[in-house]
């Protein structure tokens, strides 16, 4: 028997039962209050049920079995976890209160991190195919999406929150995608050109590297609040600037701070992709008769595309990130719900801006993960 336990079903599964014997919900007679926990056995009537039947499945993981059966299993454990998330909501929320509030707790997280583990770790040991992967997460993208709009989560506190926003998250959110997509854009834009700047012109690799490196290592924080005092100059002295755009707060500081937290990653896998091409094949370009240019456009460039998609999976979930701190300079985004949600101590106002981050960053990296290893792929025979 023990030469069939398997290691990591044992973690998950000790995660995933600590999970279930914590509280999955909480319910608070306002948003405000902390309120009490309750168990999933004590928050729905079939609680007790659905919690063996989820420990069974974590159990059943614990020993070597088909990858398909544990991903079927992991499905299956996240999806009745979701459901009793919005039953419980709908089950303990008096009728026509609109005060009380049912919040995820710690055992929702926790078994929901268990089994998501589990999923991933099947994932891993099938060893899908790139098109199969890519199917994966457009099933992952449409099964949340179709929960979302089913309307099963609405009774639960960041539905409840979002729905009395609806309107300013929706601004929010497309705040959030132009500072994340947009500082991105102007990285691409600056900093391609600048890489292969420094792939012909060693001598001054060292200084630009340097500097970037610099703006690199200053805290994001410290680098939002630089931007305030100087763009708040540049605005009062300098004609015309004011129209412009430029301002000490709003989009314009969080757009050139996520700007220039964005340059050396472009800028060095861009140098890396070019001269990481073989010397053998720049010299074979060039006794075909093709002009430098040529030589970069045709031949360095496309070979140097999977370093290049690195950067740009680096450079957007990083500022997806980072976009949330915009919320402090009044740049929008994200992170103008989670910061109001701390100043008023309500954590469904911070889940509201956080959970969609954190979505948008997995979807993000994973799909530019799947890109990178589809155009590195090289056919058979060259």
């Amino acid at each position: 028997m023990h030469a069939r336990l398997d290691r990591p079903g044992l973690l998950f599964a000790a995660i995933g039962l600590a999970g279930l014997a914590l509280p999955l919900v909480q319910f608070k007679p306002n948003r405000i209050v902390l309120g009490e926990g309750m168990t999933l056995a004590a928050a729905l009537p079939l609680g007790m049920p659905l919690a063996l039947l989820l420990a069974a499945v974590l159990v059943a993981g614990c020993w070597r079995s088909s990858a398909a059966w544990r991903l079927i299993g992991a499905v299956g454990a996240l999806v009745g976890l979701v459901l009793a998330l919005g039953g419980s909501a709908g089950h303990l929320t008096p009728p026509d209160n609109t005060l009380a509030r049912v919040s995820p707790s710690t055992g929702f997280w926790l078994t929901g991190l268990a089994f998501a583990l589990m999923l991933a770790d099947a994932i891993g040991r099938m060893r899908p195919s790139l098109p199969v992967r890519w199917l994966l997460l457009a099933v992952a993208v449409g099964l949340v999406a179709v929960v979302l709009a089913s309307g099963i989560l609405d009774g639960v506190s960041v539905m409840r929150e979002y729905a009395a926003r609806r309107d300013i998250f929706l601004r929010e959110a497309r705040a959030h995608l132009f500072l994340a997509f947009g500082s991105l854009g102007l990285a691409l834009l600056v900093g391609l050109p600048l890489g292969v700047a420094l792939h012909q012109a060693r001598r001054l690799r060292g200084p630009v590297l340097s500097v970037l490196n610099i703006l690199q290592t200053i805290p994001s924080l410290a680098l939002f609040g630089i931007m305030i005092p100087i763009f708040g100059w540049i605005a009062a002295n300098v004609p015309g600037a004011a129209q412009a755009g430029v301002a000490g707060i709003g989009v314009f500081p969080a757009l050139v701070a996520l700007f220039l937290y964005s340059l050396l990653p472009v800028v060095s896998n861009t140098l890396t992709g070019l001269t990481g091409v073989n010397p053998a094949t720049r010299e074979a370009a060039t006794g075909l008769g093709l002009t430098s240019t040529q030589v970069l456009t045709w031949v360095l460039v496309p070979l140097a595309l999977p370093v290049l998609l690195a950067a740009v999976r680096i450079v957007l979930v990083q500022n997806i990130g980072l976009a949330v701190i915009a919320g402090l300079i009044g740049g929008g985004g994200f992170g103008t719900f989670v910061f109001q949600g701390l100043n008023q101590t309500a954590m469904d106002l911070v889940l509201l801006g956080a959970l969609p981050t954190i979505a948008l960053a997995l979807v993000a990296g994973i799909a530019l993960d799947l890109l990178v290893e589809a155009t590195s792929r090289r056919p058979k025979g060259t």
